[in-house]
Order: C-alpha cells, then structure tokens, then sequence
C-alpha cells in the first residue's frame, strides 16, 4: 500500500495530472485565503516561466484582481450556492495599450496563450482554483476544455478532502486531546527517530521527564474540571520553555506525567530550560510544582544506543527528584557519571519481591 500524501504532495498531483489530461504545458492549484482575501499558489507544475517555483512560500493574489473568481467566491457561492464552472482566458494580440484583464496580462507575460479556470469547491464552499495553461502558438483551450476542467477540478477536491481526512486522524493520533501537546505515541516516534541520529551522527538528544506535582490533591478538593485546567496551564508552560529549544517536542505522557525532547542543543542549555520549566511550574496558582528529572547524550551516561535507554534515565531521574522534593530538576549522571545513583537506577533498577508481585497480581487480577 502506497504511503499516504502530505497535502502538498496531494496539491501537486493533481495539477500535475489536470496538466496532462488537458494538454497543458504549465498548471497551479490555488487555495483561496478568506482571511487575507488572496489566491494563494500552492503548487506550480510543468514548464515554469521566470519566477515560479514548484512550491513557493508565499506567491499570491489579491482576489479583487480578478473580477471573474471575485464573483464567483463572494457571490454565486456566498452561501454555498449552485454547480462550479470552468472559463477560458486568452491573451490575444499585444497591442500596446492597457491590457484588458490582468491574466491575460500575465499569460502574455509569461509567454502563454490560453488558460483555462476551474474552481474548486470544498464540503459545499469555494476553495480555490485549478489554472492549467498553454503555450503561446499552441491550440488555445475551448468551452469543451472548460468543462473538462470542471470534471477534473471535482476529482481534485475530492482527493484535497481525503488529504485533509487523514491529516486530521494523523493529528488525532499524535495528539493529547486535553492539552493540545504531543501524546505517548508522538514522543515514541520521535525518540526512535532521534537516537538513531544520536548512534549515526552523533548529535545530541536529550530527554526531560516531569511529573506534576499536587494533582491527586487539586482532583479531590476542587475537582476534575479544576485538575484539567492545571493540566492545561502547566501544557501551556512546557510549550513556552519548549519554544527556548528549537524543534523540540512537548508531550503529555498521560495522567499527570509530561515531558519534553530536544534533538541538538547542548546538555547545558537544556538543564537551563528544565529550571525555568520548574520555576514557572512553581509560581501556578494551583498545585505544587514539578518534579523534573533529564537524561542527556551530553553527559556522562554511557553510550546510549536505545530510545528505551534515554527514557529509563530521565524517568529515573525524575523519580529522584519527586523523591527528595527537588525544586530543580535532577540530571542523571552529574552525580558521578557510570556510577550516578541515578544511572545505577535505571541500568539495575532493584527486583520486586516475591511478595510484591503477588500482590501486585492480585491487583491486577
């Protein structure tokens, strides 16, 4: 099974095949900005003129420009009205006076002589438009074209809405619902990912695990809605020290435990972080800070050649840290390397007794 597109790739297919179907020599897709009131290119495809990109950042039009999309998305689909149609431009003769329209313009410009509109249309409102243009001297596109377009503009909305579809079940699935962070499944991608950078080439990948302190108590005296807004506010803390780290990832682990991974800045500047992570944690209005523990490939820790190595680490630090109430984070292998209580942790963690995992068992049972 072909591995899903991103919605550029998606955009690019169809203009791309929208340009062969219609014997056209360069097509774009166009998605329509409501809020900037612009055409906004998102893909350009065929024989580029001087200028055009195949992905440009930010090539766009106001849409006032053009009297025939400008009625056709704040008029004839204000409300989500009828079918979509198709139209044929042309950039005729260059006489030398003001051109009549700024496409025909731009086609003269840019060295075609026929274009041809289809906008596409998105659960019943205008979403942008397919442009597929041809070269000066080639047949100029007919009304039998137009409704071609049409066809294909309905086949390309309709896979822009299964792109979209699946964009948002992927974001479901790396997503926490409450906090708007990463989940457990988005960190263990990721993780994976990063240390197989840190055994390939070395860069440094760092992982700060928090537990958030004073929950259970926050549940039981004010209640779960009160507890989800803690939870909420301490996201949107470790989401602004994360933004000091560039690229990293802030996660909600589930329950009360958070974390956050940095794949390149230096050991020392996340530690920096994670103690202006507990300060912030610590001046919230409710519950009782944090207890942060941080495990990095910058310190003296051993070689890490596991995501489930980094994790065991910061995870036991951070169990330091709730244990001796630290109020700044703990950092395993700054207490003696290899031979850091806390690394002896994570590398030997103690045996359950028998008795123990009976009971354990029982309440499992």
């Amino acid at each position: 099974m072909a591995a899903a597109r991103t919605p550029l790739e998606s955009a690019g297919a169809a203009a791309e095949r929208a340009r062969t179907a219609l014997g056209g020599d360069f097509a774009a897709l166009s998605v329509w900005e409501r809020e900037r009131g612009r055409l906004r290119v998102l893909v350009n495809t065929g024989r580029l003129a001087g200028g055009e990109e195949p992905f440009p950042e930010d090539e766009s039009y106001p849409v006032h420009d053009f009297p025939e999309i400008a009625g056709f998305l704040h008029e004839r689909w204000a409300g989500g009205g009828s079918e979509a149609h198709a139209w044929v431009e042309n950039a005729g003769e260059d006489t030398g006076g003001a051109p009549r329209h700024p496409r025909a313009a731009a086609l003269r410009r840019r060295g075609r002589g026929s274009c041809v509109v289809a906008p596409i249309v998105l659960h019943g409102r205008a979403w942008g438009e397919l442009y597929v243009a041809r070269a000066a001297g080639a047949d100029a596109f007919d009304r039998a074209d137009a409704e071609f377009a049409t066809v294909l503009a309905a086949v390309a909305a309709a896979g822009i809405a299964q792109t979209e579809r699946l964009e948002e079940v992927r974001r479901l699935a790396f997503t926490d619902p409450l906090t708007g962070l990463g989940n457990r499944r988005a960190v263990d991608v990721r993780l994976d990912e990063a240390v197989e950078r840190h055994v390939a080439e070395g860069v440094v990948v760092s992982l700060l695990v928090c537990d958030l302190n004073g929950l259970k108590r926050v549940n039981d005296t004010l209640g779960h809605a009160v507890g989800d807004r803690l939870l909420e506010r301490f996201g949107s803390v470790l989401s602004l020290c994360g933004a000091m780290l560039p690229g990293s990832l802030a996660a909600r682990l589930g329950g009360d435990e958070f974390c956050l991974l940095a794949v390149g800045p230096e050991a020392d500047e996340v530690v920096r972080v994670a103690g202006e992570l507990c300060r912030r944690a610590a001046e919230l209005e409710l519950g009782e800070g944090v207890s942060c523990g941080v495990a990095s490939t910058g310190e003296a820790i051993g070689p890490v050649r596991t995501a489930r190595r980094l994790f065991r680490l910061a995870d036991a630090a951070q169990y330091r840290a709730k244990a001796v109430r630290a109020p700044v984070p703990v950092v395993a292998g700054r207490a003696g390397g290899e031979r850091d209580p806390v690394v002896r942790l994570a590398d030997h963690p103690p045996a359950v007794p028998p008795a123990e995992r009976r009971r354990f068992r029982g309440l499992k049972a």
